[in-house]
């Protein structure tokens, strides 16, 4: 099956009702550690606005719809061991080691950004960046996850994730994506197994990003735990955006309340209809949202 990245933009203008001309997007790598490099898509040829980090087990194309609505310069990364980035000897993909790693593409690609977007994993990394690294980010917008994202509330994710290592052709993995994704529709989760998965020599079909990860190992240990970095977001001191998924269990009531208590100045919007992948499912009420906020 041929594969060409940037072939299927127009589809997701499409979808949505967008009428735009795709732009110039080029894929670059940084390296960041020796031996370690981070890989991104640039969108655009003017100075990037906006960084945008995807979530685990996805990849930087999962903002290509909200990307198209912007309109705008910017940077969508591959986190390590995800997409089209190196994977790490040792399995670890936790906010810390994603942050220091984001952080150094950050600086050669978009160091004058005016936010840092991110999803899920992504989220938790850009708490970090924004807290560890306040000067590469000067408003941040963290979709669907707090330190308070646990086992119970990722279940549904989890299980997806943790489903078989290989899949006998295409359309079997495409099948299992649209079992675990019911409101999104079949043309959107394709293109989304597309850039997310990849067809090996004897014809079967595995996932780009790292299974040997070890936050997917704590998952399934039941030992997901992200509580450490509850300080991190009282020490973000950049204006603040959280955005929830209405139809989304991982961020709960109590969690907010955590939230606005360590950031009272910030503002949380929830989004309706949008599950946990708000990109994927409300991908133009997102682009509303980091207009008003960033751009306003």
């Amino acid at each position: 099956m041929e594969y060409d990245e940037f072939s299927m933009l127009g589809d997701n203008a499409a979808e949505v009702g967008l009428e735009v001309t795709p732009p110039v997007i080029e894929r670059r790598r940084v390296e960041v550690r020796p031996g370690q490099h981070v890989s991104a898509l640039v969108w655009g040829d003017g100075d990037p606005e906006l960084v945008l980090v995807h979530g685990g087990a996805q990849n930087a194309h999962t903002w290509d719809t909200v990307a198209l609505a912007l309109g705008r310069p910017l940077v969508a990364v591959d986190l390590p061991g995800h997409g089209h980035s190196d994977w790490r000897d040792d399995g670890q993909y936790g906010p810390v080691e994603n942050a220091e790693a984001v952080g150094v593409a950050i600086r050669e690609l978009a160091p004058d950004a005016r936010a840092v977007m991110g999803m899920s994993l992504g989220g938790l990394t850009t708490i970090v960046l924004a807290s560890r690294h306040p000067e590469l980010v000067r408003q941040a917008i963290v979709v669907d996850v707090t330190p308070g994202t646990d086992h119970a509330k990722a279940a549904p994710i989890v299980s997806f994730i943790d489903g078989p290592e290989t899949f006998a052709s295409f359309d079997e993995i495409l099948q299992r994506t649209i079992q675990f994704n019911p409101t999104r529709s079949e043309s959107s989760l394709r293109r989304g197994v597309l850039h997310n998965a990849r067809p090996r020599d004897d014809g079967t079909w595995v996932w780009r990003y790292d299974r040997l990860n070890r936050i997917r190992e704590q998952a399934k240990e039941g030992t997901v735990d992200f509580g450490e970095l509850w300080p991190d977001v009282e020490a973000i001191r950049c204006p603040l955006l959280l955005v929830r998924g209405g139809a989304s269990g991982v961020v709960g009531d109590e969690d907010v309340v955590e939230w606005t208590k360590r950031q009272p100045d910030s503002e949380v919007v929830v989004v309706d209809g949008a599950g946990h992948s708000v990109q994927g499912d409300k991908p133009l009420e997102l682009a509303a949202l980091v207009e008003r906020f960033v751009f306003a």
